[in-house]
């Protein structure tokens, strides 16, 4: 109990039993003194809590992992008692979220603000609040508490490195002919016009000859003829592994001058493959590829291969909401995907498992000619099962071209010359490289 109210309390109490016992005034005057007190704290904090405005202004609302979150708070009171203590809760779900302060000498009609920043640690979507305002009077006898809900979303993307270089395989058609073959996506090779059918995506629509014609008429595409990526990220429960790990406190020249500071992953198998297939993806992207990505988390998720800085954004919002919650095996997630795919596509398969079926698929896939890549965690060097080194040999001798990465990896540099050996436009030389060459 604060002495504020063991003050208010004494008065009361002393005064009701003085009163009581000898009937003098001055028990009745402290007595009275303590009622009103105690009435004008309980009347005042109810206004004053009534009258608080609160708004907080993001930097951004989407931001990738290792920036820092910037916010502006602002409180104002636009009533006309003053506000005495404000306590002014962040209860946003990100790790390490600041903004919390206490707030005094609110005056009437004036507006406090100030700036938190936070750094950030995770990926995936946060909700910027709620936020809790507790109002006290200056005696501290009563709280309010006013709750402000969440309105918007703050999406933290995965952490992406720079790729050097990676093997890009080439397609199987010469001079940038199109496959005479009708695509359900929009390609760089418009094939001619039809009749508007319902389902039809409005953006297929050709306006110049909508207007010729007087009726909607769809543009139809052909597929492209270079190969396509497609990234197979392994989400499954039962093969991740992750090492005890602490989140790291932001350094203090961060906080001053806002600068990003420096982070690594956490250790965890299912971290390290969203981050290489984000990294992936903004590198083939960026080179004019076009990129798809296959999962299975608690729910399925399939992109069709495009390329575009949209396609970009869509991957990375993909990969930041991904739990390793899936029950579905990366051999068994590929095989359904293989017939669909283009011949002539790369297939790269991101994943810590060590189950022999991985040989299974990676053989599958050379036979329909497509081009398997395998980034194979070492899971236990994350806490995880042995056999990682068991698979890799199988694989080397397989002719699968395969990077392996440890927990602690600089992903920066682990596929540093990783292409040299794979840049040559001969298909049986893609698909079985020199073993020295392997890592």
């Amino acid at each position: 109990m604060n002495a504020g109210r063991t003050l208010v309390l004494l008065m009361v109490v002393v005064g009701a039993a003085g009163l009581a016992i000898s009937g003098a005034s001055f028990y009745s005057h402290l007595l009275y003194l303590g009622l009103i007190l105690a009435a004008i704290s309980w009347v005042s904090v109810r206004f004053v809590a009534r009258a608080l405005r609160l708004t907080r202004r993001p930097d951004f609302y989407r931001a990738s992992v290792g920036d820092i979150f910037k916010e502006q708070f602002e409180v104002f009171n636009g009533g006309r008692l003053p506000g005495g203590w404000v306590e002014l809760h962040n209860e946003m779900p990100l790790p390490m979220a600041s903004g919390s302060r206490l707030l005094t000498r609110l005056r009437p009609r004036e507006r406090q603000t100030f700036v938190a920043r936070t750094w950030l640690t995770r990926r995936g979507g946060f909700a910027i609040g709620p936020t809790r305002l507790v109002v006290s009077d200056a005696l501290g006898l009563f709280r309010v508490v006013r709750r402000f809900p969440a309105e918007r979303t703050l999406v933290v993307l995965p952490m992406v490195f720079p790729v050097r270089n990676f093997p890009q395989p080439p397609g199987f058609l010469p001079g940038g002919r199109v496959i005479r073959r009708r695509s359900v996506d929009i390609t760089p090779h418009a094939s001619g016009v039809r009749p508007y059918v319902p389902g039809d995506p409005m953006r297929r629509i050709h306006w110049p000859t909508t207007a010729r014609r007087g009726q909607l008429v769809v543009k139809e595409f052909e597929q492209d003829p270079q190969a396509e990526v497609w990234i197979f990220l392994d989400a499954q429960k039962t093969v991740q592994a992750e090492a005890a790990y602490e989140t790291p406190a932001m350094p203090l020249e961060s906080v001053l001058f806002t600068r990003k500071p420096k982070l690594t992953l956490p250790p965890s198998t299912l971290e390290y493959v969203i981050s290489i297939a984000a990294s992936l993806a903004h590198f083939f992207i960026s080179d004019k590829r076009s990129v798809g990505l296959v999962a299975r988390d608690r729910a399925y998720a399939m992109i069709p291969a495009e390329r575009s800085e949209r396609q970009e954004t869509k991957i990375l919002e993909t990969l930041a909401f991904i739990e390793g919650k899936g029950d579905q095996s990366i051999s068994a997630l590929v095989s359904a995907h293989a017939p669909l795919l283009s011949k002539g596509s790369s297939v790269l398969l991101l994943t810590p498992t060590t189950s022999d079926n991985l040989l299974t698929v990676t053989d599958d896939l050379q036979r329909r000619k497509l081009r398997p890549i395998v980034i194979l965690m070492e899971a236990q060097t994350f806490g995880g099962q042995a056999g990682t080194e068991r698979i890799a040999v199988a694989l080397r001798n397989q002719g699968t071209p395969l990077r392996l990465i440890a927990c602690g990896a600089d992903l920066a540099d682990a596929f540093s010359g990783f292409a040299d050996s794979y840049m040559g436009q001969d298909v049986m030389k893609w698909q079985r490289p020199a073993l020295s060459h392997l890592t």
